[in-house]
């Protein structure tokens, strides 16, 4: 997806998600830069495969600039996008004009999305099943209703029922997905980066500081009140303000 005109800007979304969760911020943009929505490997409209990890999804961000005739440009990522940001600045610095992180740190995190998926295999793939049917499934192992809504956004109903991602990939590649694998001796990102964080989420916690300094050592990190991990929709007003004044 592409909108607007100006300075290019890469959004890449987390996991589970679609180019279209950033769709507010986009907007928000698209006035001042020509920004580029992203669909990852195995979710959206992008293709499937078992291979999944940052490196790999950070040369496919790559691919995909070049491909757009973009050299360089600023990447926003939240959450797994915004850990595919760092891996690109990281890994080739002279394609990240400015790095922008939402609610994530450069760490492995502990949490398991396992059961997501082993829920979501439940919900039966035929011409019968509706949406409430499949919320009903979901409503026992993902008792968060925002959550389920958010999860069924990407489940295609009708003739041929799919998701939008791939849950089998997704699934063999989380070990992959919650672990910060960095190669001995890649150098810190000396670009402008700024780290946005909800202030009521515990993705991004003080003990991260001193690590996002050593790997970005110009970075800020600016709290969202009254958010927690989804910060661009809870407080899309607030996250577009800030990323305005950090890009242009």
């Amino acid at each position: 997806m592409e909108q607007g005109d100006g300075p290019p800007v890469v959004l890449l979304h987390g996991l589970f998600g679609t180019a279209r969760n950033l769709g507010a911020v986009a907007r928000g943009l698209s006035g001042q830069a020509r920004v580029l929505s992203l669909d990852l490997r195995n979710h959206g409209d992008s293709p499937h495969d078992p291979a999944m990890d940052y490196a790999i999804m950070a040369a496919d961000v790559a691919e995909t600039m070049s491909a757009a005739g973009i050299a360089s440009a600023a990447v926003v990522g939240h959450s797994m996008g915004g850990k595919v940001a760092m891996m690109l600045a990281l890994t080739q610095p002279d394609r990240v004009e400015k790095l922008v992180v939402m609610d994530i740190a450069p760490i492995r995190y502990a949490h398991s999305y396992d059961g997501y998926v082993e829920a979501m295999k439940q919900i039966p793939l035929n011409n019968e099943v509706n949406r409430r049917q499949a919320n009903e499934i979901l409503s026992s192992p993902i008792p968060d209703a925002d959550l389920r809504v958010f999860l069924l956004s990407n489940l295609v109903l009708g003739e041929n029922p799919h998701w939008r991602f791939g849950l089998d990939e997704i699934g063999g590649a989380m070990p992959r997905l919650l672990d910060w694998d960095l190669s001995a001796g890649t150098a810190p990102y000396a670009g402008p980066a700024l780290f946005l964080r909800g202030g009521n989420s515990h993705y991004v916690m003080p003990e991260s500081t001193a690590l996002i300094s050593e790997l970005f050592p110009q970075a800020k990190i600016h709290t969202i009140e009254q958010a927690a991990h989804w910060l661009h929709a809870e407080q899309p007003k607030a996250v577009i303000a800030a990323l305005q004044e950090f890009l242009f």
